[in-house]
């Protein structure tokens, strides 16, 4: 366990339930209780979810399936992720196979098109104007700028392009989104999947987006909706699930997904993966991130001191999104320049396929292209191809 689990003691049952999606056995109830201590921040602690028997049950069901579904309850869902996780790992690696080259890897590229001077409250983020971070509020870039960029990634082996700005929401901006309508055909030119993240949208500015041709939208949820409010409060969860469901009514696709090391626990990890996997379809890309703590955030100025985040979290959440949400998409996002390159391995083979490669992640360091070209060639995987990604095993489970 991470961030609460650091001021105390961690008290935990798990009552029986029967997980009659999968045909599970009852599981048995448990408890534990861990007396945190220094050695506990180094590690995740899981609790036995139910007895090896009916763990092995629902790990050979899920690795067998081959259908999709948006019914896990949370107790699946909280079975799955404390899983022994070398069988976790295995798991996520079967189902993977099933529905994904396991070769290949998308190869995404972000730009900031519009920096600083957000009102929103986000305790992590650099761009809000309530924070002294150091980043500046600056005005929209211009298409050129974002045709030489886009250029650029495309020459490196990107295949998608990703354009965020940092605005709470689209309202009053007509000739903003004018524009970003045109970078988005620009970047369609150039062979490149096109993505934007611009905060709130409605449905009427979600066909402007969609008639310029763009391939995807970002809206993450963050975490949990428990603990949602103790990271942000000027945007409610409520919020953000509407702005994705325009995004899905629109037809382009979903983008969303978390951000780890927030002061959560597990149980919120575990909490935003059932926020998503139980919409109506699955994201069609699901980013985790990893918190890169800013100087002048409230986030920022607590992690070094309060807040760890153990690998084995990471890999945790990836293994356990790519069991329930097969068809997706899992990219390793922001703060992925501080995992090892072993550590990003594990994480490729329980279930991730697709990174952020370039110059920058809107404001923090990103890996170089170059490196991620040569660290993906030594362990046998190319880039995927844009528009280009097949799906196997794709038939829907009739609820």
């Amino acid at each position: 366990m991470i961030g609460r689990l650091s001021k105390g003691v961690l008290s935990s049952s798990h009552h029986a339930i029967a997980l009659f999606h999968t045909g599970i056995p009852a599981f048995h109830s448990v408890s534990t209780t861990v007396t945190a201590g220094s050695s506990a921040l180094n590690e995740t602690i899981v609790p036995p979810a139910t007895t090896s028997s009916d763990l092995s049950t629902l790990l050979q069901n899920v690795r067998d399936n081959t259908k999709v579904r948006t019914n896990w309850t949370r107790e699946e869902i909280s079975a799955l992720y404390n899983s022994p996780l070398m069988d976790l790992v295995y798991a996520g690696a079967t189902v993977h196979r099933k529905f994904h080259d396991p070769s290949e890897v998308q190869l995404c590229t972000l730009m900031n098109i519009k920096s600083g001077g957000c009102t929103e409250d986000c305790k992590y983020c650099a761009q809000s104007s309530r924070y002294d971070t150091g980043v500046k509020a600056e005005k929209v870039v211009t298409v050129e700028q974002v045709i030489s960029e886009a250029r650029l990634a495309k020459e490196n082996g990107s295949t998608r392009f990703c354009m965020g700005a940092a605005w709470r929401d689209m309202k009053g901006r007509k000739s903003g989104l004018k524009r970003i309508a045109n970078m988005v055909s620009e970047v369609n030119k150039l062979g490149l999947e096109s993505c934007v993240t611009l905060g709130m949208v409605n449905e009427e500015q979600m066909k402007e987006l969609k008639d310029a041709g763009l391939t995807a939208y970002n809206h993450n949820v963050d975490t949990s909706r428990e603990y949602y409010p103790s990271v942000i409060s000027t945007r409610s969860y409520d919020e953000r699930l509407q702005t994705i469901d325009n995004v899905r009514k629109s037809g382009v696709s979903v983008c969303s997904g978390g951000i780890l090391g927030l002061g959560e626990s597990t149980e919120d990890h575990i909490g935003f993966l059932h926020t998503l996997s139980t919409m109506p379809e699955h994201p069609e890309s699901v980013p985790v991130n990893k918190l890169v703590p800013i100087k002048g955030t409230p986030l920022g100025d607590r992690q070094a001191q309060e807040i760890q985040l153990p690998f084995d979290a990471v890999l945790r959440t990836v293994a356990t999104a790519r069991l329930i949400m097969p068809k997706s998409i899992i990219r390793l996002a922001a703060g992925r320049y501080t995992m090892k390159e072993q550590d990003q391995m594990m994480c490729f083979m329980a279930g991730a396929n697709a990174i952020f490669t370039g110059k920058k992640m809107l404001t923090t360091m990103c890996n170089d292209w170059n490196d991620d070209k040569t660290m993906l060639s030594k362990w046998g995987m190319k880039p995927m191809k844009s528009f280009e990604r097949k799906i196997k095993n794709a038939e829907k489970l009739s609820l």
